[in-house]
């Protein structure tokens, strides 16, 4: 078999995971890109309609000495889920019940939900909170116990840091799969969680994942978001992630001439 023609793009294709340089066939993909394509696709669906293992998730968190609670939106399967968003973002009523029994008032509200990648909340949730937990500790917060939320949205979040009386609820959730990263971990910082929040009001630290923002570097930009956060009374566009020139190894931001 002969080797497909010399594509000046090929050299890119080494340092990202962007669908380039695919090659072609006459006036189609190569055999060997077009299964590429159906595998990505296939990892793709199965991340959105996989169940999160939320019994070995506690059990990692437990690990490190970090008490965790079970919970349920009113999406009560998966194709609810996925046909009625807003289900997702509506605790049911006994999830409602069990939180209000552990209230109490607290810096930091952590809910872990599945979203739109299981595969995602699997593969790093665990590692990010492992990373995270120094620097709660060092930065003197209470934090409840962490959330394992089932079928949840984004805005579940709100609801369950205004049940557990959080100055600040931290969402970390499966981000939707795309044909290059079907186990993407996204991560959403609310101060002053409630029902109604929008996403303007909202920090969002995304594509956490080895081949993306390693857990450890997400988890001191989360600390210092959330630091900031808590400091200035504000989420969302009105707070800029500064965090890349307290990172270490990081170059100092050059500020623009104004000239």
């Amino acid at each position: 078999m002969s080797s497909p023609p010399h594509d000046p793009w090929f050299f890119l294709a080494g340092r990202t995971a962007a669908r380039i340089a695919r090659g072609r066939a006459g006036a189609s993909l190569p055999t060997r890109e077009v299964l590429a394509f159906d595998l990505a696709h296939a990892l793709a669906r199965d991340a959105v309609h996989a169940h999160v293992d939320r019994a070995r998730l506690a059990r990692e968190l437990a690990a490190l000495g970090l008490a965790t609670v079970e919970v349920e939106s009113q999406a009560v399967d998966r194709q609810t889920f996925l046909r009625e968003p807003d289900a997702g973002r509506r605790l049911s009523k006994a999830s409602a019940a069990r939180l209000a029994e552990i209230a109490a008032r607290c810096d930091v509200a952590v809910m872990v939900g599945d979203g739109l990648s299981a595969a995602a909340v699997d593969a790093h949730a665990a590692g990010l909170l492992a990373a995270f937990v120094p620097h709660v500790k060092r930065l003197g917060l209470r934090m409840a116990p962490i959330v394992l939320a089932a079928g949840a949205r984004v805005a579940l979040g709100d609801v369950v840091g205004t049940a557990l009386g959080a100055r600040l609820a931290i969402v970390v959730i499966g981000e939707r799969p795309g044909l290059s990263a079907a186990d993407s971990l996204g991560v959403y910082i609310t101060y002053d969680p409630r029902p109604g929040r929008n996403d303007a009001e909202r920090n969002c630290i995304s594509n956490i994942r080895s081949e993306g923002l390693p857990p450890v570097a997400a988890a001191a930009k989360l600390a210092w978001l959330v630091d900031a956060a808590l400091g200035r009374s504000l989420t969302g566009v009105a707070l800029k992630d500064e965090s890349d020139v307290a990172l270490p190894g990081a170059s100092p931001v050059k500020k623009l001439d104004p000239r």
